[in-house]
């Protein structure tokens, strides 16, 4: 299927490694020039060498999305090297945490960190880039988000999601008119190059293996497995790409169909 993304621009924030460098990817193997941001300057060098393989540009900006003034900084010279922006993916964000505090241990010191990054993070961005594609009169702007957006378990991570899912709504009725179309895509547990090291982290948490933690992460989705970075990936080319014009406003769940959520 032609997505018609040959010769779109796009900036991914979280673009050095996990499902940022995994969208980066995808967008540049369907033509699309891509900058990628990240605060580590040499892991983004090295995913965009990786990346450009393709025969595409790809171009590694330093960027710290908690910061205004990196934020800005990043944009404008991302916007300069491309010639403009269609489309953008929000991916940057910390971690979750292996043993997230409860709601009585939670410290305003934490909150405030992932909120900043995240949730203010996709807010700094989209400001500076939704007035650049509304005079062009077509954008495309996919936030990612998380299945804690649905479910218990971490109250920090719920609230950031929820958060994300609210301003993906909120800017996509606004931005509507202006030809932009802002979604965004919940996975849970992604395979990525650093799965083996959470499970670690996890397994050393409950007293099991890292084979243990895996299959009980697998029991919870209907697939029986984690879905790949590039799986999550595949879904958001498709969202950046001008055939998914009658998709705004809503965020999609992309977890393998994890088990004990009915949502409509």
């Amino acid at each position: 299927m032609d997505l018609n993304l040959v010769g779109k621009r796009a900036i991914v924030t979280g673009g050095s490694r996990g499902i940022g460098k995994a969208v980066a990817r995808a967008l540049a193997e369907e033509g699309v020039a891509v900058v990628i941001g990240a605060r580590d300057i040499n892991a983004l060098r090295q995913s965009a060498a990786e990346i450009s393989t393709t025969n595409v540009r790809v171009i590694p900006i330093a960027l710290d999305t908690g910061l205004d003034d990196s934020v800005r900084d990043f944009t404008a010279e991302a916007v300069a090297m491309l010639g403009g922006v269609d489309v953008l993916v929000n991916s940057a964000a910390r971690p979750s945490l292996v043993n997230p505090p409860m709601v009585i241990e939670v410290s305003e010191n934490e909150f405030h960190l992932d909120f900043n990054v995240k949730v203010l993070g996709y807010l700094r961005m989209i400001r500076e880039v939704a007035p650049l594609m509304a005079a062009n009169g077509w954008g495309r702007i996919i936030n990612v988000d998380g299945l804690g957006v649905r479910f218990t378990g971490s109250v920090l991570t719920s609230m950031r999601n929820a958060a994300v899912a609210a301003l993906t709504k909120n800017a996509s009725d606004e931005l509507g008119s202006s030809g932009i179309n802002v979604t965004g895509v919940s996975p849970g547990h992604v395979e990525t190059e650093s799965t083996e090291d959470r499970l670690a982290g996890m397994a050393a948490h409950q007293g099991i293996s890292s084979a243990d933690a895996a299959s009980r992460i697998a029991a919870t989705y209907a697939i029986g497995r984690m879905v790949t970075a590039q799986e999550v990936a595949s879904l958001v080319t498709w969202l950046a790409s001008p055939l998914s014009a009658a998709v705004t406003g809503d965020v999609i769940a992309c977890g393998g169909g994890m088990k004990g959520s009915i949502y409509y």
